[in-house]
């Protein structure tokens, strides 16, 4: 018997086959190369056919699905609203797969990646043994997977944890509305976008940033002179600082968890910056807690989301 965990990301899909122990016998990863809407589903599909011949070829039947999506899952109507890919509103991707699959005998889960998130890192990570644990995911956006006493705080509609729209700025501008304050600032795309209105106020700056401007600042750009001590990128690298650490506050104060576990593309690189994170946290959060927490980086890195898909699977 085996499972398949299938992690989607803002820039890829991930897959892997999962063993019973939980280890995982394979992975697989595919680019999204802007496809959007059925374009992404056939690509699930191509994923899906790839590693069920992997299990196979290893002598094991695919028993179950668990699929980690960004945005919100809507676990009863098995709907997906991920906005940062085309069409895919309210996207019927359970409906999808069990038509493609076209049997019973295989069980799909589908979740949100920040849940995914932490049950990864509660199951195989750096929050294994936890009750109560919360994962920061930074990448193209912001989510949070929260646990709260031994299961996954939802909400009402499966949206708890979309603290990209923290409101940690005032007053309100229209710009916010799309993606929220806190995302605006501080994701992947945030840095970005901080480092270009930057830019455009500093007429004397002729660094790397101006030099690439044209050809589209990425994220790693901005680490990468940020290392060099490039002043726009140390601007928008210390403002993302001061947001994660506010967002990190009141997620202590909200929660009082025992660990907040900072993953997603963005604390690959900026895993060095946990310790001026969390000083920042510490000026904010409620005092007592601020000390029972421990913040830590991802054990699994950009696999956490895809071990929870995995952990899913094999928990239907």
């Amino acid at each position: 018997m085996a499972v398949i965990g299938l992690d989607l990301g803002g820039t890829k899909l991930s897959g892997a086959v999962f063993d019973t122990t939980g280890e995982m016998v394979s992975k697989e990863v595919r680019k999204l190369e802007k496809r959007k809407g059925k374009e992404v589903g056939k690509l699930f599909r191509s994923i899906i056919r790839y590693l069920n011949k992997i299990a196979m070829d290893n002598n094991s039947i695919v028993t179950s699905l668990g699929v980690s999506v960004p945005g919100i899952s809507h676990i009863k109507q098995g709907t997906v609203w991920a906005p940062n890919i085309p069409g895919w509103d309210n996207y019927p991707l359970r409906e999808e797969l069990e038509s493609f699959c076209n049997t019973p005998d295989i069980h799909i889960t589908i979740d949100s990646d920040r849940a995914c998130s932490i049950l990864g890192e509660i199951w195989k990570g750096a929050a294994k043994g936890c009750r109560n644990a919360i994962f920061l995911a930074v990448g193209t956006g912001i989510g949070a997977g929260i646990y709260v006493d031994g299961k996954v705080l939802r909400g009402t509609d499966d949206i708890a944890g979309a603290i990209g729209w923290f409101a940690l700025e005032r007053p309100y501008k229209e710009k916010f509305r799309k993606f929220g304050c806190f995302e605006y600032f501080a994701s992947g795309n945030g840095l970005v976008r901080s480092a270009t209105e930057f830019l455009k106020k500093d007429e004397k700056y002729n660094g790397p940033l101006r030099l690439i401007k044209n050809q589209g600042i990425s994220s790693e750009d901005i680490f990468e002179a940020f290392n060099h001590d490039d002043p726009i990128a140390t601007k928008a690298i210390r403002q993302a600082i001061e947001f994660w650490g506010m967002a990190i506050a009141n997620l202590i104060s909200l929660f009082n968890p025992e660990k907040i576990i900072l993953g997603g593309g963005i604390f690959g690189p900026g895993a060095r910056l946990r310790d001026q994170i969390v000083k920042e946290a510490s000026k904010w959060a409620q005092p007592v807690s601020i000390h029972q927490v421990s913040v830590e980086c991802s054990a699994l890195q950009s696999d956490a989301a895809l071990y929870g898909a995995g952990y899913l699977a094999l928990n239907k």
